[in-house]
């Protein structure tokens, strides 16, 4: 069995504040792994007088899932499959006169907190829950960044969806900020998220009627539509 051998320091900068940005895989961990700051990354080769954190472990990372493809990959299929973009007051109207429904993919707890009236919970995205030799490893790597919920794709979203929706299903895929298709001079071919990747997982799996709320669950309670929460 695959197990965790050691933790070990090794060169490094001062100390500076992480802001990472979301990604499909929020960390991903080989053998080997070292854990350092944006800055201290950019400053690697100018200076050997740093230390960090390399995790030595036999772990071996799972293979990739569809989840995890490339955004350029998903993105080409979201287009070719005409998957819509919609902004929040659309939405709330394809809810409520064409029934459409928002399927919310945001965790559990955020979902509780607020969300879209009538809107269905089934989190794309769940805390770590095994112990395995990799799973260990990722929390390591999380708490190494002050995160201690760290959290791993949830391998029963498309079971949950498909126990709750048929293959024609209108739904309106949502989450905290949305992402976007649409390219600018900065993103050039637009910005993952959440929501994006499940609509991906949705078209992937043979859902025709796939839109996405652009602007995200955020928008929706800017515009002050209907919501409510589970307290």
């Amino acid at each position: 069995m695959a197990a965790l051998t050691s933790i070990t320091p090794t060169p490094t900068s001062s100390s500076s504040s992480v802001c990472p940005n979301f990604r499909t895989s929020p960390l991903t961990i080989s053998s080997t792994i070292t854990l350092t700051s944006a800055q201290a990354s950019k400053q690697r080769l100018a200076s050997k007088n740093r230390r960090g954190l390399i995790i030595r472990s036999a772990a071996t990372k799972p293979a990739k899932s569809p989840a995890e493809e490339e955004w350029k990959v998903k993105r080409e299929l979201l287009l070719e499959k005409r998957v819509r973009s919609v902004d929040a007051k659309e939405a709330f109207r394809l809810q409520k006169e064409n029934n459409f429904v928002i399927l919310d993919v945001r965790p559990v707890a955020e979902f509780k907190e607020g969300h879209p009236t009538g809107a269905v919970n089934i989190q794309i995205y769940r805390l770590i829950k095994e112990w395995t030799a990799w799973d260990i490893a990722r929390r390591v790597a999380f708490a190494f960044f002050g995160i201690f919920s760290g959290t791993e794709e949830n391998p029963e979203f498309i079971q949950s969806v498909e126990s709750k929706f048929d293959k024609d299903a209108k739904i309106i895929v949502a989450c905290t900020t949305g992402g976007t298709m649409k390219p600018s001079q900065n993103l050039p071919e637009g910005q993952q998220s959440r929501s994006l990747i499940a609509a991906y997982l949705l078209v992937l799996n043979g859902y025709k009627n796939v839109f996405h709320l652009e602007g995200g669950i955020y928008t929706w309670f800017k515009e002050e539509l209907p919501s409510e929460s589970e307290e």
